[in-house]
């Protein structure tokens, strides 16, 4: 495991966790024009978006890669209504 900083929404601040990305708890995008999400996974009950360069992952509460079906766009709209 890593210790990595992510921008926790719940409590509306950075925090340091110790997270590790695997094949089996992350998608990885490719760099595609138009969507900016680098990768997204399931964490701490939660989801973490990751957009391209040098941001922190993101994490959403009571959401899963499953539950937005791995998708990109929907990633970025959930991304959106949280910050």
């Amino acid at each position: 495991m890593k210790n990595i900083t992510i921008y926790n929404t719940l409590k509306s601040r950075l925090e340091t966790v110790s997270f590790e990305f695997t094949v089996e708890n992350t998608t990885w995008f490719d760099d595609v024009e138009g969507y900016e999400i680098y990768r997204i996974a399931d964490a701490f009950g939660g989801l973490l978006i990751q957009e391209t360069g040098y941001s922190y992952p993101i994490l959403i509460d009571d959401a899963s890669r499953s539950d937005i079906g791995n998708d990109q766009r929907k990633a970025l709209a959930l991304l959106h209504q949280q910050i």
